[in-house]
């Protein structure tokens, strides 16, 4: 296993980032749009670059069977430390990166296989696409979150960084706000390269709008809002125009039968 490059950003990541009104948003939104595709509990999840389970956790609590699959020792620590008693049974962990899930599971194949906010830290996605779908049970669902390169401009405007705003009008890369660099795609493209490896998708939604261009623009936010703060991104995130200009994409697919 390599070093652990993500040892010093994860109580950043785990501890302040989720537990922001954005990254508990981030959470309900996923989770709901999950709910919409995945087959009934016990149904098997893997979870790829996990992280300290903040959505693979809901799900297990729900009934699903977890398989929570991360590179970085202290991610593991931190999902470890979250991870209530009761949900024991039902979550396993396994420290690999992405790049070699099939074997790291045995060869195991999953009712469905998450990979959220993970491509963008990748040069090449291909490796880990390529894991992702051979993961997946024929029938079985694949989900990823990553950045929409379709709206790379907004954050810079909003934040009147006009220079970067233009040239981020063709970008694909910026850094994010960990202060790690990042990479983005576009909706078609992925759809494009899932269909490559045996999945059709299905529905794309966006995950934040409001939020995160509130956030970036300096609006301070009143965490007792949350709940109708993720209501009323939910509804952006399935409605054209707005999940186009979502700082993020969630893109779900089938895996084919053969």
């Amino acid at each position: 296993m390599a070093d652990d490059t993500w040892a010093g950003l994860a109580g950043r990541f785990a501890d302040d980032a989720y537990s922001s009104l954005k990254g508990r948003v981030r959470t309900a939104v996923l989770h709901r749009q999950l709910l919409a595709h995945l087959p009934p509990p016990p149904a098997s999840v893997l979870d790829v670059g996990g992280g300290a389970g903040h959505q693979s956790f809901p799900l297990a609590q729900a009934g699903y069977d977890i398989t929570l699959l991360e590179p970085s020792a202290a991610m593991l620590g931190k999902a470890r430390d979250r991870l209530p008693g009761g949900l024991r049974d039902g979550v396993t962990f396994v420290r690999a990166a992405g790049e070699h899930a099939e074997a790291a599971v045995a060869g195991r194949r999953f009712d469905a296989v998450l990979c959220h906010g993970v491509l963008g830290y990748l040069e090449r996605p291909e490796p880990v696409l390529d894991q992702l779908c051979r993961c997946a049970a024929p029938g079985g669902v694949v989900s990823i979150m990553t950045g929409n390169a379709d709206a790379m401009a907004v954050r810079p405007a909003l934040e009147r960084r006009w220079d970067d705003a233009l040239a981020a009008f063709d970008a694909r890369t910026e850094t994010g706000v960990l202060g790690v660099p990042t990479r983005a795609d576009t909706v078609a493209e992925l759809s494009a390269r899932l269909r490559e490896r045996g999945v059709e998708p299905l529905r794309w939604y966006g995950v934040w709008l409001f939020v995160d261009w509130l956030g970036f623009g300096g609006a301070e936010l009143d965490p007792a809002d949350a709940e109708k703060v993720a209501a009323v991104e939910f509804e952006a995130g399935r409605r054209d125009p707005y999940r186009q200009l979502s700082r993020v994409f969630h893109l779900l697919g089938r895996k084919r039968r053969v």
